[in-house]
């Protein structure tokens, strides 16, 4: 049956239109650096080998949803498919342990909201708020502060970067964990021993970074040098393994105000704790190079090929340093200035800009991870690449709290919440969002690509799960983007300085409407082509799960009828299936079953029935893509004695009504339709005698798209 026809045509370009008009009104940046934002990629090559220069810089302590959950076309606030707490809630109802709370904006009109507390963010509060997946009581363990989130007012210089460049929203940290252990991870690719992993063994904290303990130092830099703590890590770093490659870097910090050497990831590693002066190790990854010098080396046009930036505490926006996002905006002004100095440098420049974790701000999206255990030492999940060696072990309870007993020790290492990345160069211009998955992996598979180095320490399910993140970038014809002016931030002083004298932020008593932007923005094409399917056989549901795609991807599945138990995830590798995996009702249940599954960038697939009610149990549904000719289709197949009668009913973007289809006994029928002038996402519900399914998401075609106009407001 074709539905093409039925549908009103809409104007694709018309979605697309009015993606940058909310940077009107801001000021101007300094006329250099204005002039700078218009120069143009140097293209000589058209692929990343046009990229010259990766600078690094990571910032402290945001979560996604706290800086971006209201800005327009990203996966924030307006989130279509918010996964269900333990409590059957959606995910924005948060519980503390006596009441619900729920996300709130942190009002710099009213309140302090410039300078918020840090709260608890350390592996064992991380394991407790996470739940393993159920994502229930975050302010419970993070405190009620934890809910609270900015708007373009209170974060204007951080939403005019994400309108400005290319903003990812499936970006996250990789551990469940502090600033040490993420940032170890960030500068090496891993944070546990690597070949303990090959061979099968998790670690423990003899073998793996838990805590901020190995990159806490004390002493001070030249002399008497730094104290360590900790064992060094016996596998090696990225700007090790760049020395041996003949790849230039360097480290621009003050090593006397990096926040006592949680900053600098290297630090970790033998190569750094042994390093005098004279060896590459001290000369450019322990001496004081501040941005000043940067932008000596960016004029003199002696910028190494890799370059990392570390803050001090006051300008790396950490909650607590004090410091704020308009101090930390301040900063990547100035970072900024200094790398657009000289036009013919930036023309060949690319910037990461990272946050290293949330602190303890809420992020909605449940974190892609590899299968937890249950209280039965069983995996909740499965997966189509060898997960073993990926679970933090031991600890004897020390890591966990009293409160978070319900499961075993033996716990995933990560990845942990959604943070903030922007891609900032003259190839990733123009008000983007990326949404593949990304985590602190991603910027060491970037060098890899662009450098030839061989980061070993990063773990195949990594590689399989996190781009590279060249996804983000335009190599072909980076020169048609646009052009945005950011900010001034140099009255950073000032915003802080009035906040200080509002009344300190505080969760309202009465919970308010979550809030994001209206509007679409311009989304890249992802890797992804993804399935899941339901088949009906006799007393259960078998799934299937496919990817099709040049992406692995995690699956999260949430049985509403047990929300008590643990989530189960499936990685399914590229090219992969798993489907001899079932759910079977439980003598409480009657037969019925209630799943819904996530996937990435809003991919979902709900499941709804009864077995014993419904007459007909062998029934199979599925979406498969026809991405060439930009239409969706949905196969049925039939496989009792009587014949089926199929509703199809669109929830968003398909025109004309309900559908019916009719198919005989052992027979299979499709439906089918275009989704090419909504941007290929869609939405329907399938509905046959007993069972109610629902297909949601976005049909990849190798081309660019928008985000989720549904989603739009």
């Amino acid at each position: 049956m074709e539905l093409g026809d039925e549908m009103k045509r809409r104007d694709f370009i018309k979605m697309m239109g009015g993606l940058t008009a909310a940077t009107a009104g801001f000021a101007a940046l300094p006329s250099t650096l204005r002039h700078a934002l218009t120069i143009g990629a140097n293209v000589r090559t058209g692929t990343i080998e046009d990229v010259q220069h990766v600078v690094i810089l990571m910032q402290e302590n945001r979560s996604f949803d706290h800086y971006f959950g209201a800005l327009r076309g990203v996966r924030g606030f307006k989130d279509r498919f918010p996964i269900p707490t333990s409590r059957g809630r959606p995910v924005w109802h948060q519980w503390n342990g006596e009441k619900e709370v729920l996300p709130f904006r942190l009002d710099g009109s009213v309140m302090n909201a410039a300078l918020v507390a840090s709260m608890p963010h350390t592996f064992p509060d991380a394991q407790a708020a996470w739940e393993q997946g159920r994502l229930s009581a975050w302010p419970k363990f993070k405190t009620d502060a934890s809910m609270g989130y900015y708007t373009r007012m209170e974060a204007p210089f951080q939403y005019a970067l994400a309108d400005a460049f290319t903003l990812c929203d499936a970006y996250h940290c990789s551990l469940q964990a502090a600033t040490g252990p993420n940032r170890i991870m960030f500068w090496s690719g891993t944070n546990s021993d690597p070949d303990l992993r090959r061979n099968g063994l998790n670690s423990d904290d003899r073998s793996a970074e838990v805590i901020n303990l190995r990159t806490s130092v004390s002493g001070s830099m030249p002399m008497p040098g730094y104290a360590y703590n900790g064992p060094p890590l016996p596998w090696r770093s990225i700007p090790e393994l760049l020395e041996e490659a003949g790849v230039s870097w360097k480290v621009y910090q003050d090593p006397n105000d990096n926040w006592s050497g949680l900053m600098h990831g290297g630090l970790a590693f033998r190569a750094f704790r042994d390093a005098k002066p004279g060896s590459p190790y001290y000369d450019r990854g322990m001496t004081n190079y501040s941005v000043d010098d940067l932008k000596k080396d960016v004029s003199a046009d002696t910028l190494p090929s890799v370059s990392w930036i570390l803050p001090s505490p006051l300008k790396s926006e950490h909650p607590g340093a004090p410091s704020s996002a308009a101090q930390g905006g301040n900063f990547v002004e100035q970072v900024l200035q200094a790398l657009t100095s000289n036009p013919e440098v930036w023309s060949k420049t690319a910037l990461f800009l990272a946050f290293d974790e949330n602190d303890g701000f809420f992020d909605h999206v449940p974190p892609p991870a590899v299968p937890s255990y249950d209280a039965n030492g069983v995996l909740a999940g499965k997966s189509t690449i060898d997960v073993n060696g990926m679970y933090f072990s031991g600890g004897e309870g020390r890591y966990l709290l009293p409160e978070d007993k319900d499961y075993r020790e033996l716990r995933p290492w990560g990845m942990g919440p959604r943070v903030p990345l922007y891609v900032i160069s003259p190839w990733s211009r123009g008000g983007w969002v990326n949404s593949q998955v990304f985590d602190h992996t991603s910027v060491g598979m970037f060098l890899e690509k662009r450098f030839g180095i061989r980061i070993d320490a990063i773990s195949p399910w990594h590689r399989a799960v996190s781009g590279d993140l060249t996804s983000a970038f335009d190599f072909l014809t980076p020169n048609d983007s646009e052009r945005i002016a950011l900010p001034n931030m140099k009255d950073y002083a000032d915003i802080e300085s009035r906040s200080k004298k509002l009344p300190m932020a505080v969760a309202p008593k009465t919970p308010q409407p979550l809030y994001q932007e209206p509007g679409t923005r311009k989304s890249h094409a992802l890797p992804y082509a993804l399935h899941v399917s339901a088949r009906t056989a006799e007393d259960r549901l078998v799934l299937k799960f496919g990817n099709t795609g040049s992406q692995g991807a995690v699956f999260h599945v949430y049985d509403r009828r047990h929300l008590d138990r643990l989530p189960r995830r499936y990685t399914v590798t590229a090219g992969a299936s798993l489907e001899d995996d079932y759910w079977q009702p439980t003598a409480e249940d009657e037969g019925r079953f209630e799943l819904d599954i996530h996937g990435p960038n809003g991919f979902f697939r709900s499941f709804h029935g009864n077995l014993r009610a419904a007459k007909r149990r062998d029934l199979d549904m599925e979406v498969a893509y026809d991405e060439v000719n930009e239409r969706l289709l949905l196969c049925v197949r039939n496989g009792s004695a009587e014949k089926l009668v199929v509703k199809v009913v669109p929830n968003a973007y398909m025109d004309g009504g309900e559908w019916q289809l009719l198919v005989e006994s052992r027979d299979e029928q499709r439906l089918q339709w275009a989704v090419g002038q909504h941007g290929n996402w869609y939405d329907f519900t399938a509905r046959v005698e007993g069972f109610e399914y629902r297909f949601a998401g976005r049909m990849e075609t190798g081309q660019a798209s928008i985000s989720d106009p549904a989603a739009a407001g």
